[in-house]
Parts: C-alpha cells; structure tokens; sequence
C-alpha cells in the first residue's frame, strides 16, 4: 500500500509518498506494532518519484518508508503533482535539511511508526543532504545510508560551477543558470563557507557509503576523504567499480542488496573482484548449459590474495525449473596474521540470498568454515564483485 502525504515547513507545503510494510493494516493497524521508519532523499533536479523504487525495497523488509521532493527542488516546468512548494532560486543545502528534519518530525509523529528507529537515506545532494540532517539529530537516527553524495557541492560552489553551470566564484549572479533549473546566490554563499567533512563528522551512528569509482560528477575521493572523517569502523565505505553517478533499475537492486546486509548487522568479510576469462555453451532454447570462468582477486582486512586456478560459474536452464547458477573456486594468499592459506568458496542460491560455503585451512579463519555467509552480486565490466557478508559477531570480531 502506498498513498500521497504533505507536511509543512513554514507557509511552504512538502509533498511525498508513504510506502507500507505489506502487513500493514490502515484502519487502527490491527495490533500495537510500531514500524521503523525510513526518510529517502532525492538528488539535485530530481523529484519523490526518483526514489520510489528504493521505498518499495524498503517497505518489503518492514519499513514504513517516506520519499519526498525538496521546497525549490526539481525541474523546471515539471508536474505539479511531483513538487514540493518554494522556488529554486530560494532553495540551500539547509532548506533542504529543514525539509527533511520536518518529514522526519512527520513521520514519527504517527501512531504506528517507532520514533526511535529512525533510518535517513539519500542519492547525490539528498546524500549529501542527509549526512548534514543527522549531524544534527543526533541518536535520533539509527542509521545513515548515503549513495553517492554531493560532497563536491562546497569546492563546486569555490570553483564556480554549482549544479554544472559556469560562473565567476568572485562576482556571483543573484541568479545561478543550472540549465534545467536555476539557483540563488544564497546557496552558493551557504556552500562555498562550508567544509562538509567537519559537518558530517558529528554524527556518531553507523553510516554505509556507497560511491561509484567511475563517477564523473562526485570524484569517489570525496567519499574516501567522508569515510575518513567518522569514528574507527564508523563508517563501511562500498567502492563499486564501474560505476558512474546514475544508477539503473538493475543497479539499484545491488545497491540495495547491500543495504539489507547493513540494516542485518552484517558485515562484509571478503571482497572479491571477479575477471571472466571465457565461456563455453551447450544447448539452446529450453535447455542449455553454460561454463563461465573466470579469475580474480580479494583484498581485505580478513584475506589478501587471488583465485588460483580458474573458477567456473556453472548456469543450467530448464524451461521447468528454471536458471540454477553455481560457482566454485579457490582463492590464495595470506590470512590477517600473514600466514599462506586458501579459501575454497560455493556459492549458490538459496532462495533469495545467495548463500556461499567457505572451507579454509587458516587457523585464523576457522570460523568462517562454519559461519552464517551471505553474498551479493555486483555487475560490473569484465565481471562481478562477490561481497560476502557475515553475521557482525561471527569469530568473536
């Protein structure tokens, strides 16, 4: 169930949509049950509908989920339907953490959300936007999801080039022509004082950072320097390769993939960057067979090292059963204390997660033999990452 909502800042109208949990019943809600909440930011010129997707995602796993469109945000000449109030020539960084500090305040303010269980989210400045919102609440927000945030926004602004337009840092226009929108001098001045990293830092939750290493318009320095700024072990940084600034339908299902592994406590223990070599098909039409193999490597705090000799994806597909897809190889190198060890890893699905089995002969990590593994599956050129992920305490950690 889904349904439009407003709420006000000042004399300025906030529209959205709400997302409900699929056992979610509106009248009176059936029982006591109090859900966490989830606020989703958009990017600059975007609009609530951006984030749809991201919401549903959140409200299959038991979020009541909020997306809405910033006071001044968007397009020009887009539906009204789509907008919050406000004109763009009005609108700052800081408006739009008013914004979303007034969602919030909206949210937790119903009598089926739990207002202690607060998780911000955003996309490039709604990124950006939401790291600034939760310096400010505090332990209000349990958790901070940033995806690709305008961090540049502050040097953009110095430089003289805020939102891809082209001006002159020292003699700045009362309007700011952005092409498809426009900006004021206000937001320019707020930004170009602003040092984002000090601003981000007072937040003391845990945070995950997902930044493309192929963005063009947030070099990922940006979030490598953000990741730098939080607590030791603060901050889980996911550099995805490949990865421009935009993200597809396909790609924000892995983004989100690995969210619910951050929202599960769970933590990534080995990163694998797979290289396919070559393939080998048999079959066709209901029922085929195809060998992928591949080789790669893995560099993390847990194992260093590479996969020795090629591993195999084995796909089979049945018009009856469908696609299976198995893959097994053998990674080797040295475990955290340096000692030579190999990795055998199995990883298949298991309904919807993937579900990998690890035997290693390094004493120091035995305990991966026999812990609860998941994995998620990132596209990428020439092949996949393989993020595997373990419950947060497994091995004592």
């Amino acid at each position: 169930m889904e349904k439009v909502f407003t709420c006000k800042r000042g004399g300025l109208t906030i529209r959205g949509m709400q997302f409900f949990p699929a056992d979610f019943a509106e009248e009176g809600n059936g029982s006591d049950r109090k859900y966490p909440i989830v606020v989703i930011s958009h990017g600059f010129t975007g609009n609530h509908t951006d984030m749809a997707g991201y919401a549903r995602s959140f409200a299959g796993i038991g979020y009541m989920a909020f997306c809405f469109s910033f006071c001044g945000g968007g397009r020009s000449g887009e539906p009204e339907a789509s907008r919050s109030d406000g004109k763009s020539t009005d609108m700052t960084a800081l408006t739009e953490v008013e914004d979303l500090l007034t969602v919030i305040r909206y949210a937790q303010s119903l009598p089926y959300t739990d207002a202690g269980q607060v998780v911000l989210t955003g996309y490039s400045q709604g990124g950006f936007v939401s790291g600034l919102a939760a310096a400010r609440c505090g332990d209000q927000v349990a958790r901070l999801i940033m995806i690709s945030p305008a961090l540049c926004i502050p040097d953009h602004a110095r430089r003289g080039c805020l939102g891809g337009a082209s001006y002159d840092p020292r003699n700045v226009p009362e309007v700011i022509d952005c092409g498809v929108t426009a900006l004021g001098r206000a937001f320019h001045e707020e930004a170009a004082g602003m040092d984002p990293f000090l601003e981000l830092s007072a937040y003391q939750g845990k945070v995950l950072l997902i930044q493309g290493m192929a963005d063009t318009v947030v070099h990922y320095s940006y979030a490598v320097r953000a990741q730098a700024c939080y607590q030791e072990g603060q901050c889980h940084l996911q550099l995805i390769r490949d990865q421009g600034h935009g993200y597809d339908e396909r790609q924000c299902a892995g983004v989100f993939d690995s969210i619910r592994q951050f929202l599960a406590d769970r933590e990534e223990i080995l990163t694998i960057h797979v290289l396919i070599t070559h393939s080998e098909e048999r079959g066709s039409g209901e029922q085929w067979k195809n060998d992928v193999y591949f080789t790669g490597y893995c560099d993390t705090e847990y194992f260093r090292g590479a996969i020795f000799p090629e591993g195999c994806d084995a796909q089979e597909y049945d018009a009856e059963t469908g696609i299976r897809m198995r893959a097994e190889y053998t990674l080797k190198g040295l475990d955290p204390k340096g000692g030579s060890c190999s990795i055998h890893i199995v990883n298949q699905r298991a309904g919807a997660e993937w579900k990998p089995a690890v035997q290693t002969d390094s004493a120091a990590l035995a305990w991966m033999n026999h812990a609860d593994l998941t994995a998620v599956l990132e596209g990428g050129d020439g092949g996949p990452t393989v993020r595997i992920f373990a419950d947060g305490n497994a091995g004592g950690r």
